[in-house]
This record gives structure tokens, C-alpha cells and sequence, in this order.
């Protein structure tokens, strides 16, 4: 295995026992992969919750580039939503974690076929 699929594996273990989800194996590796070399990286591997320049950026890459899903109050609600189910108080938000559940939420999983 190599270091992708150590951190496939990491991420996984955190849908299970943090967020209390069964993840889709494929789908999360399909994620991982969409986050390019920013999942090698301490910093940009995980999303600093309680920035507004964070969740601004979560939404407008990934929400509206990525996903095509158009600016509304309801893009920031499910990033919201996401980060409680992930647990305000965990330190280490990983950001394929928070795509995966985006990606779940909006019923997007199409994006990655």
C-alpha cells in the first residue's frame, strides 16, 4: 500500500468512527484523488473550521467549481451541517472527509463516475 492508500484508509476510519458513516470505498478514493497533492500537505489535508476564509474557499472550489452547484445560503448550511456531523471540536477536519460528505449530501456522487 502505498501513502494514498494509507490516507484512503485514515479518512475511511474517520467516516466510520466520527462522523458514525459507512463510506462508499470508491467514492472516497475517487475524492481523495480530486484533492490532488493537497492531501500530502499538514495544512491543506485538513479544513480549519472555524475560518470564514476556509468555508469561502470549501464553497467556492469545491461546492460551486467542482460540484456546478449554484451560490446559495444553503451551500454554507451543508458545510455547517458537515463540520457538526465531523465534531466542532476535532481538531484535524480532513478534507477529503468534508468533500466526501459534501458530495454525499448534494447527491453528487455523479461528479466522480
Amino acid at each position: 500500500m502505498g501513502k494514498r492508500d494509507d490516507l484512503i484508509a485514515k479518512y475511511a476510519d474517520d467516516l466510520k468512527n466520527k462522523c458514525g458513516m459507512t463510506p462508499e470505498m470508491d467514492l472516497l478514493t475517487k475524492v481523495t484523488i480530486g484533492c490532488g497533492p493537497a492531501i500530502y500537505n499538514a495544512d491543506a489535508s485538513t479544513v480549519a473550521g472555524s475560518q470564514a476564509s476556509e468555508l469561502e474557499t470549501v464553497k467556492v472550489n469545491f461546492l460551486m467549481k467542482k460540484l456546478g452547484l449554484a451560490d446559495s445560503p444553503k451551500l454554507m448550511e451543508a458545510i455547517d451541517s458537515v463540520l457538526e456531523t465531523y465534531g466542532k471540536s476535532e481538531r484535524n477536519k480532513y478534507r477529503a472527509v468534508v468533500y466526501y460528505m459534501l458530495t454525499k449530501h448534494f447527491g453528487k456522487e455523479s461528479v466522480y463516475k
